[in-house]
């Protein structure tokens, strides 16, 4: 098991959002069976997508979405 000597208190938010991301995905990695959804969240994800479908315009681009959110970095 790897320890993590570092505050993350004193990361950026950014870092923050990033260190949650890959320690989501390695539980992801190692636990697929759990991580299933739900058959609502499912209907959810299919609404939304059809929403989008319907309007495609209405979707923000990731590259804006990623942007902003790490806007901060660097």
């Amino acid at each position: 098991m790897t320890t993590i000597t570092t505050n993350y208190k004193e990361l950026s938010i950014s870092e923050r959002i990033q260190l949650v991301e890959d320690i989501w995905d390695s539980i992801a990695e190692e636990t697929p069976s759990v991580m299933r959804l739900s058959s609502e969240d499912c209907d959810e994800l299919h609404r939304r997508l059809a929403s989008h479908q319907a309007d495609p315009s209405s979707s923000i681009p990731w590259e804006q979405v990623r942007t902003s959110l790490f806007k901060d970095q660097g």
